[in-house]
């Protein structure tokens, strides 16, 4: 099956990367995607999918090629509608682990995705990351966005980090947290 081109990755914002020092302390460090991550960002789609499509009847390969068209379906889903957000790969010890897209908006900083490998989730890095995030929207005044699966088992931490639910949007919830 012939997957479709990628959407264009938008060039860089004329801002810096925001620096998540709480994550850094953890030994990440943040870049902007490029054509060349695309790959990998399919594979880390697909690892956090494994699990939803494992006990279908298809095929390795069927599982495989409809992975790789809802990640080419995503990502163009999100070139088109964040068109300046940041879009950022995650590197521990060089090693691209993970993804952070966020975008900010007048009311709050909306994180459109965050994603790490399987043998990089639990550990504590993801919160890491969140609480940078609220820090960051914290010193702006600003609240923090997310929409969560419902079988995400994130919801548990963006719960104890103060996340509420906000609205029922089908497979999704909208999560917001606000500072104090």
């Amino acid at each position: 099956m012939t997957m479709p081109a990628a959407a264009a990755i938008p060039a860089a914002a004329d801002r810096p990367i925001p620096t998540l020092p709480r994550a850094k302390r953890r030994g990440l460090v943040l870049r902007r995607i490029a054509e060349s991550d695309l790959p990998f960002l399919a594979a880390l789609y697909a690892s956090t999918r494994a699990e939803e499509v494992a006990p279908l009847p298809w095929s390795a390969d069927e599982k495989t090629a409809f992975l790789d068209m809802q990640f080419h379906a995503q990502h163009a889903h999100y070139m088109q509608h964040y068109p300046d957000a940041d879009w950022l790969v995650v590197e521990q010890a060089g090693t691209s682990v993970g993804r952070l897209y966020l975008e900010r908006w007048p009311s709050e900083i909306r994180v459109i995705d965050i994603a790490l490998l399987p043998d990089a989730r639990g550990n504590g890095l993801g919160r890491a990351m969140m609480e940078d995030v609220m820090a960051l929207a914290r010193a702006d005044g600003l609240g923090v966005g997310i929409h969560v699966e419902y079988n995400n088992p994130a919801m548990r931490l963006y719960s104890r980090l103060g996340f509420t639910k906000r609205e029922d949007k089908g497979v999704y919830h909208l999560m917001r947290w606000d500072p104090a």
